[in-house]
């Protein structure tokens, strides 16, 4: 399967890399929140929480809306709808390959 989303599909492999981005994605999953009320739920600063969104909002995966002072933070599936088609295909894929493997295998046991 290739695609010329492959830049997109490295920016949302990327920022899922980290753990903190897939909790910040979890928290953020329950119900938007703003960077402040997500920041005080780390315990880092807010800065790297910031530096940390900026990564999730290049790969498609947040959006910083601004709501008064701050700014409210929704989460966009979009991109991990993408990531899980692409790894749907090359799981079918190779689950085929593993099963043609196994069946000669089998057939190579089988003859004397």
């Amino acid at each position: 399967m290739v695609t010329d989303s492959a830049p997109r599909l490295d920016a949302v492999f990327g920022a899922l890399a980290d753990p903190t981005r897939r909790a910040i994605l979890l928290r953020l999953s329950r119900a938007p929140l703003p960077v402040g009320t997500l920041a005080n739920t780390f315990p880092i600063s807010r800065p790297a929480i910031s530096k940390h969104l900026d990564t999730l909002e290049r790969a498609g995966l947040v959006q910083r809306m601004p709501r008064g002072r701050s700014n409210l933070c929704v989460v966009r599936p979009a991109p991990v709808l993408e990531a899980t088609a692409w790894l749907e295909f090359y799981r079918t894929h190779w689950e085929g390959a593993l099963d043609r493997f196994a069946l000669l295998v089998d057939t190579e046991e089988e003859t004397p």
